[in-house]
């Protein structure tokens, strides 16, 4: 499982999800895969947040069209801990 946190660097700096790593909208909306995600299986599961889930929203759009097909927009910080402790 690939967790991304959609949000800006200073955002991600002031604290994120364990484990996360940080790749804004900007690195999508070329509609060309973040060199991060170069090696990422298609199937891999992945699970998008921000702070309200839109950008994470936008960028799974992105990830739809390049053939993600394992793709989890889970809103923000608090409801992705949430779901991994649950």
């Amino acid at each position: 499982m690939i967790i991304i946190d959609t949000r800006e660097p200073e955002e991600y700096a002031g604290g994120h999800v364990e484990g996360a790593i940080n790749i804004s909208p900007m690195k999508f909306m070329s509609g060309d895969l973040p060199l991060e995600l170069a090696d990422t299986p298609k199937d891999e599961e992945v699970i998008l947040y921000c702070v309200s889930g839109s950008r994470s929203n936008a960028v799974a759009h992105v990830m739809r069209s390049l053939g993600f097909t394992n793709i989890t927009n889970g809103i923000n910080q608090g409801q992705v801990e949430r779901r991994l402790r649950g």
